[in-house]
């Protein structure tokens, strides 16, 4: 018994199930009426719904979260994002050092699942850091946010409560706001702005590109080098990024950008370009954005982050790895390489995996939305807006989530936890047993594309 359910237990599904254990336990706690401002009652459908966006770090809400919650309420909100954020196995390998258990072969394997590793070696050290670096980044971020939020709001306490709640959600991508309004009171405030690209920056790069700039910059080594996933990851990440900040603009300088003053049109730019990578912040409506900039923005939300970071998507590796492929191919090379590195067969492999695997799902998920929507008002763009947006969890919404029904809703929260876990765990979580085949068959070609 024991040793068939170790055998269905994998530690791909361990990591799903973790997930959706924490997404129930945190539904439960929202639902709680100490949950809840005074006179609001909150369904258990909304309480799971905010729950699993706040897990997966992606930001959907169907209820504003200033007026529903109380302070309980959004500590326990808080504490969903934290835990979305760093990673269920990342707290969970911090408390077994604080009680001084040693982390066996097992538990590596987690973290390697939950992490996205590819290696044994380093794991634990790998987890504190990024726990350390991770919280690290998000006290700095409060103390900036709330310092200078006293500027705004009355007391010295709403100041810091706003700056630390700011600054998780930047950093984790979660998109969450306690404003009622997300950043669209800060709209021509460009220092509280630039301070949430680069926290929605430092928590979407990844993780492992975090460590290796730690260790660039506190190490005595001058012969470090940076790995080639943390070449492929940040630059692919930034030139992304630079790429939708010149789009949005071009598509919408005759159009919403018309008589804006030009730091309108570059904040706006830049804002939306990084945001749209997982942050799910926002400083307007972008519903009153023209339609093209909304499909540029579904693709920069459907790419997404980078692997082992706050952020879902396709992942900028399967980005770059797929644009490598497809360059050599055309210059009729058969190995792929990238800073004078080789790419590993098994990586192209995962990529083109990954991104099929994206795009059925996706418009699975769309063509399921728009059925169970019988209402001729709300509109395809939004649904495919919505939709992008779950699944790479980021958070951006044209304000249909409160209007689905459970149905639509539902979809999107199987949507969220994928993004979440991310494609690969997933896929693995539900492939079978490997099995290996006695004999072959004759090999035979046929007719691509």
């Amino acid at each position: 018994m024991n040793l068939g359910m170790s055998k269905f237990l994998s530690p791909f599904r361990i990591i799903v199930f973790s997930y959706i254990i924490a997404m129930f336990v945190f539904s439960i706690f929202l639902y709680l009426p100490i949950s809840a401002q005074p006179g609001v009652n909150v369904t258990y459908s909304e309480a799971l719904f905010t729950s699993v966006s706040a897990v997966s770090v992606t930001g959907l809400t169907v209820v504003n979260v200033s007026e529903t919650y109380s302070g309980f309420g959004v500590f326990i909100l808080a504490l969903a994002i934290q835990l979305g954020g760093i990673g269920v196995m990342t707290l969970g390998t911090f408390i077994w050092l604080v009680f001084g258990r040693k982390i066996n072969l097992s538990q590596r394997m987690l973290i390697m699942v939950d992490h996205n590793q590819i290696a044994f070696s380093g794991l634990v050290n790998l987890m504190r850091g990024i726990l350390f670096v991770a919280l690290g980044i998000e006290i700095i971020g409060a103390l900036i946010l709330g310092t200078y939020f006293l500027n705004y709001f009355d007391t010295v306490g709403e100041a810091y409560y706003q700056g630390a709640f700011a600054a998780l959600s930047a950093f984790t991508n979660a998109g969450f706001d306690v404003t009622g309004a997300s950043l669209i009171p800060f709209v021509d405030d460009y220092f509280v702005q630039l301070v949430s690209i680069l926290l929605i920056f430092a928590g979407a790069i990844g993780f492992p590109v975090l460590m290796e700039l730690k260790e660039y910059f506190t190490s005595k080594d001058r012969s470090f080098r940076f790995s080639l996933f943390t070449k492929i990851a940040a630059s692919t990440y930034f030139i992304v990024f630079g790429i939708g900040v010149v789009g949005l603009w071009i598509i919408e300088k005759n159009a919403f950008y018309d008589g804006l003053s030009w730091h309108q049109q570059l904040f706006f730019s830049l804002f939306n370009s990084a945001t749209a990578r997982s942050g799910g912040l926002a400083t307007m409506d972008v519903s009153q954005l023209t339609l093209a900039s909304l499909l540029f923005l579904s693709a920069l939300m459907i790419i997404g982050a980078s692997p082992s970071s706050v952020g879902g998507g396709i992942r900028t590796t399967t980005l770059a790895v797929m644009f490598l492929t497809i360059r050599s191919f055309a210059l009729g090379r058969k190995d792929v390489k990238a800073f004078g590195r080789e790419i590993h067969e098994e990586d192209r492999q995962k990529a083109f995996i990954v991104l099929s695997v994206f795009v059925v799902g996706l418009f699975t998920a769309i063509i399921l939305v728009s059925a169970f929507e019988h209402s001729s008002e709300l509109e395809l763009m939004a649904i495919i807006f919505e939709v992008s947006s779950a699944f790479g969890t980021c958070g951006l919404s044209m304000g249909i989530t409160p209007t689905l029904t459970l149905p639509s809703q539902i979809t999107l929260m199987v949507l969220m936890l994928i993004g979440r876990v991310g494609l690969v765990a997933f896929l693995f979580s539900i492939r079978g047993r490997e099995k290996t085949s006695h004999y072959k068959y004759p090999t035979e070609r046929i007719i691509i594309g």
